[in-house]
């Protein structure tokens, strides 16, 4: 039976990912915050290019959900979980045995990591065996590794492997010094030393005595009497160490590819699995979202910005959930409101799910239903740059022209306070350009602006407004709710510039 990948159920998608680097919209949407956060400690896999990879078919992001779903909170994860730490001591015996000086002592270490290697495939076949998943991945997954703990070659290996154990570990000898000679022998039956010393002085324990330690290098690398030593005891047992020399050249590469790219590839659902725990362990909630490419209504409840989250659990602080939903025809959400409402963060989020959904995990939130896009675009206000000799109003238009020229129906594109600097009037009459091709592309957006116009060009526009403490505006509730936008956006956007609020004069006048 042939089985490639636990990631991929075409194997025409498993293309190669060493190489790739984070999408340009990652640093807009924080996603590179999120990434860094569930690939944390897992470096030597080298995880972060799977979730460079974004799926195109809907059937992949199912497939991915039942193994999620497999994983999720089940004993089979502590299982997979131990699977990988006799995977990485396995390899840290392979790396040490390459570093070895003494030509027998690397063959012993490379002998240990087969004999590692060979238990950790037979236990992975038992508790696969034992484990019901459900998912079509993992059960194709255990039908191979049930076949190949069972083939001749992993068994020849095995069998090969345990026998060589089992003789050297039962090679006795002895060891006779006078001044500097040093002479090995067959163990003759002569009694063990170390033991009657330590007998005889056992007389004269007295209760607890000062301790008198010392540091001792302690290396793995033999020393030349050692290397001496054991260079003798192979001519004293030939056959025996023949076999390991012969072992050794026919097993370079015992390791099955199959089960190398399992253990790598399986880390992708680890990590985040590990990730969301620690998040749900904060009252927070994830769903496996419905994503599809027939329908472009799309909605969330109770979503989050994962990256958010994760810095104000660190910290304590509460996390704001938020809802959205588009239907019909409706395809851009519009966001205005008063500043440090969370409009920025509802943006990312849309994003993040979207990016989140894409890859086939759980996102955000208890429901949702989200659309598979083919590119994801974002135009988030930055610094000027002295080397393109580019105003800001130039900046935008330039970077807006090469997105919209790049989208298709099928993409995504989420703005964030455009044409910031320029006047009112040129503001909204390049949004209103900008909202037409959108529109007549057809494609889903959202789009943070102080133009409260934009809210309301027609059915393809929905208002959504940060709102305030209504006792006290000037405390934010971080909740974007869905409603006709109220015309204060701009006039506080202004004014906080400006320094001219009531509680900004009020200062200054103090002062």
């Amino acid at each position: 039976m042939t089985f490639r990948s636990i990631l991929f159920p075409n194997t025409g998608d498993c293309i190669p990912n060493e190489g790739l680097s984070a999408p340009d919209f990652f640093f807009d949407l924080n996603l590179d915050q999120i990434i860094d956060a569930i690939t944390a400690g897992k470096t030597e896999y080298d995880l972060k290019s799977f979730f460079y990879m974004p799926l195109q078919d809907a059937e992949a992001i199912t497939w991915r959900h039942e193994i999620m779903q497999d994983l999720d909170a089940t004993p089979l994860l502590d299982n997979i979980k131990a699977f990988a730490q006799r995977m990485r001591a396995m390899r840290e015996h392979l790396a040490q045995s390459g570093k070895m000086s003494c030509k027998l002592q690397k063959e012993r270490w490379f002998l240990d990591a087969a004999d590692i290697y060979c238990d950790v495939v037979t236990r992975l076949a038992h508790d696969l065996s034992v484990a019901e998943p459900r998912s079509r991945g993992l059960l194709a997954f255990r039908k191979y590794v049930t076949l190949y703990a069972g083939s001749d070659s992993f068994t020849s290996l095995f069998q090969r492997t345990k026998k060589l154990i089992a003789d050297l570990s039962a090679i006795h000898y002895t060891v006779l010094m006078n001044g500097l000679r040093v002479e090995v022998r067959h163990y003759g039956g002569e009694p063990d030393y170390a033991s009657e010393v330590t007998a005889t002085f056992e007389i004269f324990r007295q209760g607890a005595a000062k301790e008198y330690s010392f540091n001792f290098i302690d290396s793995p690398q033999m020393n030349s009497v050692e290397e001496r030593i054991v260079a003798l005891v192979a001519l004293l047992h030939p056959d025996i160490f023949s076999a390991l020399e012969q072992y050794c050249a026919e097993n370079k590469d015992f390791q099955d590819r199959t089960i190398v790219t399992f253990d790598r590839e399986i880390q992708f659902y680890v990590a985040y699995l590990e990730h969301t725990a620690r998040v749900r362990n904060a009252g927070l909630k994830f769903c496996y979202p419905r994503v599809i490419r027939a329908s472009k209504e799309v909605r969330s409840v109770q979503g989050f910005d994962l990256a958010l989250a994760n810095n104000l659990i660190a910290e304590g602080g509460n996390v704001v959930c938020n809802d959205f939903h588009l239907k019909d025809g409706e395809r851009i959400i519009v966001v205005s409101g008063p500043n440090q409402g969370g409009k920025t963060t509802f943006a990312r989020t849309f994003g993040q799910l979207h990016y989140l959904a894409s890859l086939g995990c759980p996102v955000p939130g208890t429901h949702a239903q989200l659309f598979l896009f083919d590119r994801l675009f974002t135009h988030f206000e930055k610094e000027e740059n002295l080397k393109d000799l580019r105003g800001k109003l130039q900046d935008d238009l330039v970077r807006i022209h090469q997105i919209l020229e790049r989208a298709t129906p099928n993409s995504i594109i989420v703005m964030n306070e455009v044409f910031m600097s320029t006047t009112l009037r040129d503001a909204v009459a390049l949004s209103r350009k900008i909202a037409d091709k959108i529109m007549a592309l057809d494609l889903l957006c959202v789009w943070v602006t102080f133009i409260d116009e934009l809210a309301s060009l027609n059915e393809k526009t929905v208002s959504m407004v940060s709102t305030v403490v209504p006792e006290n505006p000037a405390l934010r509730t971080f909740k974007i709710v869905r409603r006709p936008a109220d015309g204060l956006a701009y006039a506080m956007c202004i004014a906080e510039k400006h320094r001219l609020t009531y509680s900004m004069i009020k200062e200054r006048i103090g002062s």
